[in-house]
């Protein structure tokens, strides 16, 4: 390619190519941007850093799996923190984590550092003696070579199988797809984020509420989705809460609670609630807790949290729910609080 730009003149044809490279080592000297200048960075600098570790932490999860090796995305980042402080010192490109540089690596048999040592070198050769005939190198050249590489990323059977378990998943990854084909990679990016987000926060707004109940025959516990009527035992609901507690699900929990206790065949004297999942209360949550055990207080039904971690205990405290609760009904083993809670309900029944 790079012979045909330079012997037939291939711009003189409407080809493009990549023009004048400056060669040579990179200079050290710290950039002078003003106020105005750093505003209008922000933005594109913003976008660089969500497309760097977007991009990168997808590649080293993907090639990691596939080798069977562990990534710390943690090291990972900083690494490319460095590289990209080192490259704004120097006034040298973003450096990037590819996906289609390192697919690229890999097909030709890199599976240590020492590749990335070769690589620097053979970048070291092109700016000290190659920058010239490669101002010849037409674009269309760089293209193939990255759609190529690049079509050969594409997992079909990937999708299916996500498809298969998965379709909201599945439904992500195709808008992501189609967003990065048809406007940009940033976009594309964005677009993932927010949906991956906006999922997340579905999930946690709408979690998964159960009342425990024991098997007849092994005596474990078995969960069944929260219903009218429904009780572990005569008397005793255990109830789990499947996500952390904050102003946006906090309403559930409450007309479960209620929806449990008033419906229940036998009046509910004793109440545990299984705090498993549970690791962070907000305030706009802890208020409707509170006000949730007043409610059942009024109406004789002790109230009993098992497994609570510590994380959760500290918000408790915080949020004066401990007063309200009393610490003696908190316990971090269920079998203990159910234990409890059991006992509380013999006691209750033989009170003329």
């Amino acid at each position: 390619g790079m012979a045909l730009g330079w012997g037939c003149g291939l711009p003189a044809h409407g080809v493009a190519v990549l023009g004048p490279v400056h060669g040579g080592l990179p200079s050290l000297r710290v950039p002078l941007v003003d106020w105005n200048t750093l505003l209008a960075l922000l933005p594109i600098s913003a976008s660089c850093v969500f497309v760097i570790i977007a991009q990168s932490a997808a590649t080293s999860r993907a090639y990691a799996y596939r080798f069977g090796e562990t990534v710390d995305e943690n090291r990972d980042i900083l690494g490319l923190s460095a590289a990209n402080a080192a490259a704004g010192l120097t006034g040298t490109f973003t450096v990037n984590g590819s996906p289609t540089q390192t697919a690229m690596a890999v097909r030709a048999g890199a599976t240590s550092q020492r590749a990335q040592l070769v690589f620097a070198g053979i970048t070291l050769c092109v700016l000290l003696f190659l920058t010239g005939p490669l101002q010849y190198l037409p674009r269309c050249i760089l293209a193939s070579v990255v759609f190529c590489v690049a079509v050969g990323m594409v997992d079909v059977a990937g999708l299916v199988r996500i498809r298969r378990e998965s379709p909201g998943e599945c439904a992500l990854a195709l808008v992501t797809a189609a967003t990065v084909v048809s406007v940009g990679v940033e976009q594309g990016i964005f677009i993932a984020i927010a949906l991956s987000l906006f999922r997340h926060v579905h999930h946690s707004y709408k979690p998964h509420t159960l009342v425990l109940r024991p098997d007849a025959a092994t005596g474990a516990m078995e969960a069944e989705p929260v219903a009218a009527g429904v009780q572990t035992e005569p008397g005793l609901v255990i109830y789990r809460f499947c996500a952390d507690l904050f102003y946006a699900n906090c309403t559930l929990f409450a007309d479960d609670i209620a929806l449990l206790v008033s419906t229940a065949r036998q009046p509910v004297r004793c109440l545990v609630v299984d705090c498993s999942a549970i690791t962070d209360i907000d305030y706009s949550a802890a208020a409707v807790v509170r006000d949730v055990l007043v409610r059942l207080q009024a109406r004789q039904v002790h109230v009993f949290f098992g497994r609570v971690a510590p994380y959760a205990l500290a918000d408790m405290e915080r949020h004066r729910i401990t007063l309200v609760l009393g610490h003696e009904n908190i316990y971090p083993q269920l079998h203990v609080a159910i234990a409890a809670a059991r006992a509380a309900y013999a006691q209750a029944v033989s009170r003329p």
